[in-house]
């Protein structure tokens, strides 16, 4: 292994372990007005920026939201911690699903644990912790994985390639598709699970009235 294989493997440990997670005690227990919703997510998951100029959240991407039924309206203009948990939801599936998907996945939650359910008591913040949790205890496979893929990559056409340039762009390019078609099919195994449950339970049209 090169220093650089070494440097790399080191480079993607480090963004795994980095990860921002908003914790559910980061929240506060008081209802918050749109500024200060948009400057939570901002700070806390400031880390998740590709650029310094990108934009977490966005009062326009909140009213963007309600609009498209993916979040209950605010109380007053304020949003409670419920809405600050189905918005943080919102922004990691928002990267691979459309925003009819995330509806479809989002609307049980909104309509059975916002703010609890009754029956059971969950919460929420119950199910955000226990995903977090999840994401957590997958982070050491999930590097695992990224790893073997990376050194699977290396050095594959360095028997086709005239210089070394084009072997490192060769096998960059290799990893990268690898990598790209690993999120294709779990995104198709996504897409597939919410055409059944929306086939199974159909969406609730936003607005109708009973005849």
């Amino acid at each position: 292994m090169t220093i650089d294989d070494k440097d790399m493997i080191n480079s993607i440990l480090e963004s795994v372990s980095r990860i921002d997670y908003i914790k559910p005690e980061d929240i506060p227990n008081i209802d918050l007005y749109m500024d200060q919703v948009t400057t939570l997510m901002d700070t806390r998951l400031a880390g998740s920026k590709r650029y310094p100029d990108d934009k977490i959240l966005t009062k326009t991407m909140i009213n963007n939201y309600t609009k498209n039924h993916l979040l209950p309206p605010s109380d007053k203009k304020k949003y409670s911690r419920e809405h600050v948990f189905l918005l943080i939801m919102i922004y990691y599936l928002k990267s691979m699903l459309s925003i009819s998907d995330i509806q479809s996945l989002l609307e049980p939650l909104s309509e059975k644990y916002f703010p609890k359910n009754e029956e059971n008591g969950l919460t929420l913040s119950d199910i955000y912790q226990k995903i977090i949790d999840d994401n957590t205890a997958n982070e050491e496979y999930i590097s695992e994985d990224i790893i073997k893929t990376w050194e699977r990559t290396r050095n594959s056409f360095a028997e086709h390639s005239p210089s070394t340039e084009e072997s490192e762009y060769l096998d960059d390019f290799s990893f990268i598709y690898q990598l790209g078609y690993d999120i294709y099919i779990r995104k198709q195994i996504i897409e597939k699970l919410i055409d059944k449950r929306r086939k199974e339970n159909p969406p609730k049209k936003k607005g109708s009235k009973k005849k």
